[in-house]
């Protein structure tokens, strides 16, 4: 049994947190839940996480004493630490909420040897602080994995010819053909099978309801887009698939996710009347210093935030400009009628949405629990992308592993109505690989 002590900004960041350390007991000092005070009339996520975690502890409190520790549901004990250890050097007298953090952390270190103490906090500098002063320090990480290991919605089996032989004979087999890789497929995880000894033979396929399905290799146009690779060409066939609820695009910088998901929203809703419009949001964080308030209406000041909406829906429109019945369309057209809408993630708590074909972008800007706000918006009949790029983050608690687009990604990866790709190659231009690549 260990003891945990956890920083503030752990509760904040996640406030399911306290069911996460097994039957360990978990500490946490006096001062964190005085810096939890501080934030509980805040409006945003944070507000709301500090909120919670107080309703949690406070019903913890009725059951027992929170110094002397109270048993928790999962296992575990859940302890209050009122005491502080002195620290050492210049640091003898805590100054801040931080120190006398830590000098809590020392103080169980001191006072119960026999459990090892795990101090968990995200801000990186407080881990060196700790470390130096001896205790054991680790970032928080639910998930435990590195990002190279998520899931990414591909994998390349070599299977017996003959198994590449029924599967264009016959359109598909069942995945058990696929012997021990069987186990380790996922619904709608899209494959590059090679025959074993026979070089050039290959298939395509999908898994689909116990079955691999043959997935045709042929160049699909869809509003003037081509996909240019093969997880491009995985990616359009899912973002066309009705019976597909939920798809998650992950990529960097100029790998197509937004222009790919613009596309297939298109051809669903003008071409083949499938859903009632496209939806597209983002949510609002600015790159760098922000400029300060804008004048105008709500169109107006949204508008520097949606122009990367529009730039890719201009560049949809002038490679098809004629769509169903020979309608030429544009941006403006688009809006007006109705098959287009652009708008904030703010305003999406409490709404419906039946049969739209909704796509958020910058999705790895969400913390997990506003993911889950927006995925309970959705209706009967509406099928919902999320894009964004894991590394390009904005948000100042969230990393690549804990944003709200790869905690969707792995959470979903094993249910039939959701799909996931991740791109990897750039196609926007040989200087933008360039730059996503080196800088």
């Amino acid at each position: 049994m260990k003891n945990f002590v956890l920083d503030t900004n752990v509760l904040l960041h996640d406030s399911d947190c306290l069911s996460s350390f097994s039957d360990n007991v978990v500490n946490i000092p006096i001062y964190v839940i005085e810096e939890l005070d501080t934030f509980k009339r805040d409006q945003s996520e944070l507000g709301r996480n500090a909120r919670r975690i107080a309703r949690e502890l406070d019903s913890y409190r009725e059951q027992g004493n929170l110094r002397e520790g109270v048993p928790m549901p999962g296992g575990g004990v859940l302890r209050v630490v009122m005491d502080r250890a002195d620290l050492p050097g210049n640091f003898s007298v805590a100054h801040t909420m931080d120190d006398a953090i830590l000098a809590a952390a020392l103080f169980l270190n001191t006072q119960e040897p026999h459990r090892p103490v795990v101090f968990v906090t995200k801000d990186t500098n407080l881990r060196i602080r700790a470390d130096a002063l001896g205790l054991h320090a680790e970032d928080y990480d639910r998930e435990g994995k590195d990002i190279e290991e998520l899931y990414n919605g591909t994998a390349e089996l070599v299977v017996e010819p003959g198994i590449i032989d029924t599967l264009y004979a016959d359109g598909g087999f069942d995945v058990g053909l696929l012997g021990t890789a069987a186990k380790e497929v996922f619904p709608n995880q899209y494959l590059m099978l090679r025959a074993d000894g026979l070089q050039g033979k290959s298939a395509y396929a999908r898994v689909a309801g116990g079955r691999v399905e043959h997935l045709r290799a042929g160049k699909q146009t869809v509003w003037g887009v081509q996909p240019r690779n093969r997880e491009q060409l995985f990616a359009l066939d899912m973002l066309l698939r009705d019976d597909i609820q939920l798809c998650t695009l992950v990529g960097k910088a100029g790998t197509g996710k937004t222009l790919l998901a613009l596309a297939a929203g298109l051809n669903a809703v003008a071409e083949r009347d499938a859903y009632r419009k496209l939806l597209v949001s983002r949510p609002i964080f600015p790159f760098g210093r922000d400029i300060g308030f804008l004048p105008g209406d709500v169109e107006a000041k949204l508008s520097p935030w949606m122009q990367p909406i529009h730039d890719n829906i201009d560049f949809l429109t002038s490679n098809n400009p004629a769509g169903k019945g020979g309608k030429v369309w544009s941006f403006d057209e688009l809006s007006s009628s109705g098959i287009l809408e652009v708008e904030p993630l703010t305003y999406i708590r409490g709404r419906s949405l039946p049969s739209v074909y909704m796509i958020v972008d910058e999705a790895q800007n969400l913390t997990p629990l506003e993911v889950k706000t927006v995925l309970t918006r959705v209706g009967h009949g509406t099928k919902i992308i999320l894009t964004g790029d894991p590394y390009q983050i904005d948000q100042p608690y969230l990393d690549s592993l804990n944003n709200g687009l790869t905690y969707v990604a792995e959470r979903f990866k094993d249910q039939p109505i959701a799909a996931h790709m991740t791109l990897t190659k750039g196609e926007r231009s040989p200087l933008a690989e360039l730059a996503a690549n080196l800088l």
